[in-house]
């Protein structure tokens, strides 16, 4: 799965950028190794910091935002959410 990531205003380090590779790898694992591209946006507010995760699966895009204190605690709200998604995504199609 490819990852991008887009800090906006801002110059994200290494760290900030391995840590959300690595959590955002981790959603590839709910959909059957159907999902191609993950889209990370990082942007400092002024009422905290907001992650947003855009996931293209076949036939869809999913997008999850969440505004934290920290971009860690942003994007893991994020990749939990989007674990959830996925799921009930997955279980809908295999109803069908």
């Amino acid at each position: 799965m490819e990852i991008k990531i887009k800090a906006l205003k801002f110059n994200a380090d290494e760290k900030l950028v391995g840590f959300v590779e690595k959590k955002t790898a981790r959603i590839e694992k709910f959909f059957d190794n159907a999902v191609k591209e993950a889209e990370v946006t990082l942007e400092n507010l002024k009422e905290g910091k907001k992650a947003k995760i855009q996931v293209h699966i076949p036939g869809d895009d999913l997008i999850i935002e969440r505004t934290a204190d920290t971009f860690e605690n942003a994007v893991t709200g994020c990749v939990d959410a989007m674990k959830e998604k996925l799921t009930r995504v997955k279980e809908k199609i295999q109803a069908k």
